[in-house]
């Protein structure tokens, strides 16, 4: 299994080939906001609106209240066959490309891929990925704000702060099939025993991190599917990065692309071929730098 895995371990993309120096804004270079908010999105026309109405709603609201703040969205629409791109281009004729940003690609990525290219051409001294779905509460930024502030001194500048739905598991189970809970505790365990020991709910996908926490992770990243949190959160542990588990509101929202038992079972293999594939070498740490 470990020569299957260090054999069949792929590269990670280059950055080049998503945010090109001098056509696009680069995590390279400094911030000019004070916030970023990465959207992934793929096929969803109906559920975005929603979540950009919350979302937009409660930031320009703060900017009001405090003039110095500053942010930008980012809808990255990963190769959706739908209308995502369209609803996604009305908010950038609503708000302007400014604030609102569209960045489409020709094929599907993942999640991870989604959220990476995002990250990639983000301009803020924070980074917060945020799901398309809405199913946390967009105000609760300043729960993993403070998360975050609580790590200070930031080592290097680097921390990260997880939104968590760990406090809402009893209630979940409880309306979960047998099979489900089964297999939900089948991840957790592969999660603990694999990779983080630290992070009791690594998939929310509410994370801030600061601008130099964002660079060093994410041009480390390899996976690009559901698994990517957890490498995410790995490669961060393995970098010494404060991460704080915040808990936030949380809605299960129709529509889900999370197919119950192949996700779980692919999910289940990255797990292992993370761990393995760091552990033989095939997948190396290298440190990043700012311009």
């Amino acid at each position: 299994i470990c020569a299957i895995a260090h054999v069949t371990a792929k590269t990670m993309p280059h950055e080049d080939a998503e945010c090109k120096k001098g056509s696009a804004p680069n995590i390279h270079d400094p911030a000019t906001k004070e916030l970023s908010v990465v959207v992934p999105s793929y096929n969803e026309e109906n559920r975005l609106p929603l979540m950009m109405d919350e979302a937009l709603d409660y930031l320009e609201k703060r900017q009001k209240q405090d003039l110095s703040f500053t942010y930008e969205v980012i809808v990255v629409n990963d190769g959706s066959k739908d209308q995502t791109a369209k609803v996604a281009k009305e908010y950038c004729k609503k708000y302007g490309s400014d604030k609102v940003r569209v960045i489409s690609l020709e094929k599907n990525r993942g999640k991870g891929g989604a959220v990476r290219t995002g990250v990639f051409s983000s301009r803020g001294k924070k980074i917060l990925m945020a799901d398309a779905d809405g199913a946390t509460k967009f105000a609760d930024i300043e729960k993993v704000e403070e998360g975050l502030k609580n790590l200070q001194p930031w080592p290097k500048g680097m921390a990260i702060s997880c939104g968590s739905r760990a406090h809402l598991e009893k209630d979940s189970i409880a309306k979960r099939s047998y099979f489900r809970t089964l297999l939900m505790y089948g991840f957790h365990f592969l999660v603990w025993f694999l990779c983080v020991k630290e992070i009791r709910d690594t998939q929310c996908g509410f994370k801030l991190l600061t601008r130099e926490a964002a660079l060093q992770t994410f041009s480390n990243l390899h996976i690009e599917r559901w698994a990517f949190d957890v490498e995410l959160l790995y490669i961060a542990q393995r970098l010494k990065i404060p991460i704080a588990e915040v808990a936030v509101n949380w809605t299960e929202i129709e529509g889900s692309k999370l197919v119950p038992f192949w996700s779980w079972l692919q999910m289940g293999r990255d797990l292992l071929f993370i761990r393995l594939r760091y552990m033989t070498g095939a997948w190396k740490l290298e440190a990043k730098k700012c311009n």
